[in-house]
């Protein structure tokens, strides 16, 4: 395998380009960002956290769904503004509490499937939808969900802890299939999965939370599993050397496109390593497939390794997927 050729594929992917664009936003509202005083986590993170006393945090998260998978499939789209809010929530380790959406349609046919997807979503995971904003007349059709949580406010597993020495892990539901076979972005893991076992899977990573025993994490998103865990470890100041082959994967997806997809349960997470047995026993329970890949650095570089090849995946100071360090 030309592991040079991999990561050079990984570093033009949309789904790690596009984030660059992010710091036009935050640099904007950096002033303003904690003006209250109560905001714990900020940008950067899943969710950001913000103190409400008790040693209790809400954890606010949003996401838009991007307009090409509304154009392909309304209902998907709407069913995965659902999850990726979830998991948002999950990846904290907090308890995901309820929605609310901005729909805009130009059409009652998109409005009708995305509404069934957003319906089948909130059944799935059995976190309701409670509100928002709807624009009937619009000459376009877009969906943002925004999703609130809590947590204790000494057990959230956040972007930015993790520690020179620190183990990196991947967890991935490995039972899965791409929604959709010709782009291979959606790893779909939840859909046909019984929904008990798809909400033990959120539930888990509130458990590990609780338990102290990652040091950071992330819900595996656009950029990737290599994309995620490189913001993570920008988030934490640090770098990190994978070994491609430790990550989990399944056996019939070449690693390019592996490397790429959004699977419904997937996350990056960092923690001491006598925390990681105990890590690895509880996300196995539930068909999170979990392996130690590599060591947490100092050198503010991601490495990744295959047998005698080792190449630098993203230098912070050259090449981050974020650029918004400076705030948080």
């Amino acid at each position: 395998m030309d592991l040079t050729s991999l990561v050079n594929s990984i570093q033009e992917f949309k789904g790690v380009t596009r984030k660059g664009t992010i710091s036009n936003v935050t640099d904007l509202l950096s002033d303003v960002y904690n003006i209250s005083g109560d905001v714990c986590l900020d940008f950067g993170d899943d969710a950001s956290a913000i103190d409400i006393g008790n040693n209790q945090v809400i954890l606010l998260a949003a996401d838009g769904i991007w307009g090409q998978l509304l154009q392909f499939d309304p209902f998907w789209a709407g069913y995965c503004a659902v999850l990726v809010n979830v998991n948002d929530i999950a990846a904290m380790g907090g308890k995901p509490i309820a929605m609310v959406d901005i729909l805009a349609v130009d059409n009652e046919k998109t409005c009708e499937e995305v509404i069934k997807g957003i319906k089948c979503g909130c059944e799935k995971f059995k976190v309701p939808m409670v509100g928002g904003h709807f624009h009937p007349d619009a000459d376009y059709t877009s969906i943002d969900v925004a999703i609130v949580g809590i947590a204790n406010k000494d057990k959230i597993i956040s972007s930015s802890g993790a520690n020179v020495g620190d183990k990196v892990l991947v967890s991935i539901d490995l039972d899965g299939k791409f929604y959709d076979e010709e782009t291979k972005l959606n790893w779909d893991t939840t859909f046909d999965k019984d929904p008990i076992l798809v909400r033990d899977q959120i539930r888990v990573m509130n458990k590990i939370a609780e338990e102290k025993l990652p040091s950071a994490g992330k819900d595996i998103s656009n950029p990737g599993i290599l994309g995620t865990l490189e913001m993570l470890l920008e988030a934490s100041n640090v770098g990190a050397i994978v070994d491609l082959e430790k990550i989990p994967k399944n056996e019939d997806i070449p690693w390019e496109v592996w490397l790429k997809a959004y699977p419904g349960a997937g996350f990056v997470l960092t923690a001491p390593s006598e925390n990681c047995q105990e890590i690895i026993d509880n996300l196995e329970k539930y068909n999170l497939t979990t392996k130690v890949v590599g060591d947490v650095i100092n050198e503010k570089i991601l490495y990744l390794e295959n047998k005698n090849q080792k190449v630098v995946v993203f230098k912070q100071d050259e090449n981050p997927v974020l650029k918004f360090n400076q705030i948080n």
